[in-house]
């Protein structure tokens, strides 16, 4: 019987390795599809994980804490963490440093960086993490002189208007695991495209705020509404267009 175990076990460790090392596809995630695991103070929505042009680990889930709960401390070997606030009032500790954020807002967490998170709010709290492991080796001092671990209050931003409606920039510097990491919100007016559909190097992820979108993404067309994303690997033709008569919102992220 022992060795039929150890054979599953070993059947089952292979599967997830094969997991983290295949290549994430382009597409759109919804968060209704999302598969879901309850925890003793909330829940964990699992979206994606695998490798990009960039990353031998991408991981992105969503994390529901219930109201007062608090994780426990931790840090991450060879991971680096960027979490975005989806709705609640959080207050996150990295190190010895807090900070209390609301929606919208966001983290950069350091790989080696003691971290808590614990729901200060009334309601329920809900973050986004994207766990980057870079193919490239990981430089905390590159992270250290560019910076080094953020807490981005979104209340504090400052919005653009522009002709197709607006954005306000959020990130846009090196950090341990990545060359660049680039985020922004940019809001659309109503049956407004972004711009025509092109390429660039970074991969990128369009998580969506408000609104319906449907993204182009080499020949295909996707939809998405609030709490779906849209991954586009390297040097993919993708664009994005407001298909409502309302506005529309959404985080653009994109690393190399």
């Amino acid at each position: 019987m022992k060795p039929i175990i150890l054979f599953i076990g070993f059947v089952v460790l292979c599967m997830d390795c094969a997991a983290q090392t295949a290549r994430i596809p382009s597409g759109v995630y919804h968060w209704t599809d999302a598969p879901v695991t309850k925890t003793g103070d909330g829940e964990i929505r699992e979206f994606m994980k695998g490798t990009t042009a960039e990353c031998s680990l991408l991981e992105i889930h969503a994390t529901t804490q219930h109201k007062g709960a608090s994780t426990k401390p931790h840090a991450q070997k060879d991971i680096e963490e960027f979490i975005i606030i989806k709705e609640g009032k959080m207050k996150v500790t990295i190190g010895t440093k807090s900070g209390i954020l609301g929606k919208g807002s966001a983290v950069l967490v350091l790989p080696l960086q003691m971290l808590t998170i614990e729901n200060v709010g009334d309601a329920a709290l809900t973050y986004y993490t994207l766990e980057f492991r870079s193919k490239q080796p990981m430089d905390l001092q590159r992270s250290t002189k560019a910076g080094g671990a953020l807490m981005i209050n979104a209340d504090t931003l400052h919005y653009k208007p522009s002709a197709i409606g607006g954005g306000m920039k959020y990130i846009q510097r090196p950090t341990a695991m990545l060359n660049e990491l680039e985020m922004h919100m940019t809001e659309l007016k109503p049956k407004t495209p972004s711009h025509p559909p092109h390429t660039h190097i970074d991969s990128e992820l369009i998580l969506m705020l408000e609104g319906h979108t449907e993204q182009f993404i080499n020949g295909k067309n996707y939809q998405g509404i609030a709490g779906d994303m849209y991954l586009m690997n390297s040097n993919e033709l993708h664009g994005i267009k407001n298909i409502e008569d309302v506005p529309c919102k959404y985080l653009a992220i994109r690393w190399k």
